[in-house]
């Protein structure tokens, strides 16, 4: 058996690597490319959005085209945004942010919305779950690589446009995918193909909210929906 974490450690250097080589694109770009580069990533993250909330919502019969979840999606993002709006999952992220720019002594204007707008986008996903089940469990980290390569693009690319607080989504996917890691023999009886399906079609709507974020600034609290998932997936226990 491979050593239990690995794939995350992999997955967050990848994001980091990326983010590294964002930097070194970025400074030979003028602010309109960065923009532009800002909107074309933020389209790209809206249709995958798009594409994994069709893939599970819309099923093909022999009636034709019909769509599920509905209710699941209804009560999961009601009672899921009431709670992450009580804890206030936004504001702290955001705070913790700002004291990585402290820390790092950033005079970037832009650090906290794309430390945050990062940390979403690669965290956000039933790939970093499964993989980091997997990985807990079997030392499987074939998944968590898997991601750790889309991820260096994706941060590769916000860096480029956003700015150094990309880099630093590697923490949230570090402490997240680990936390996971660690408890993934508890986890396992809970992730069923059902609860899988309901985290990746709520995952898809989120990173969708991600990309709206991206392309007409901040109209939505992703943060403070997170507790969404967590709905998500208790949805198919008790349905």
């Amino acid at each position: 058996m491979d050593m239990a974490g690995l794939g995350t450690l992999i997955n967050a250097a990848g994001i980091a690597a990326g983010g590294i080589m964002g930097l070194v694109f970025g400074k030979f770009m003028k602010e309109r490319y960065q923009d532009t580069l800002t909107m074309a990533c933020g389209l790209s993250v809206i249709f995958i959005g798009i594409a994994g909330t069709m893939e599970k919502m819309m099923v093909i019969t022999r009636d034709g085209l019909t769509t599920q979840g509905t209710m699941m999606v209804i009560g999961s993002f009601t009672l899921g945004s009431l709670a992450g709006e009580w804890l206030n999952i936004e504001y702290y992220l955001e705070q913790f942010g700002t004291w990585l720019k402290a820390r790092t002594k950033s005079g970037d204007s832009r650090f906290v919305d794309a430390f945050v707008t990062a940390s979403l986008t690669v965290c956000i996903g039933a790939m970093a779950v499964v993989g980091a089940i997997r990985d807990g469990i079997y030392g499987d980290y074939s998944i968590l690589t898997a991601k750790a390569v889309l991820d260096l693009i994706i941060i590769m690319v916000m860096t480029a446009s956003m700015g150094k607080g990309c880099v630093f989504s590697a923490i949230p996917v570090a402490l997240f995918q680990g936390s996971v890691t660690l408890l993934a023999r508890l986890v396992e009886p809970i992730m069923t193909q059902s609860a899988l399906d309901n985290l990746s079609l709520t995952g898809s709507m989120l990173i969708f909210c991600v990309g709206v974020n991206l392309i007409w600034g901040k109209k939505v609290k992703v943060a403070n929906m997170l507790p969404t998932l967590l709905i998500a997936v208790a949805w198919s226990a008790v349905t």
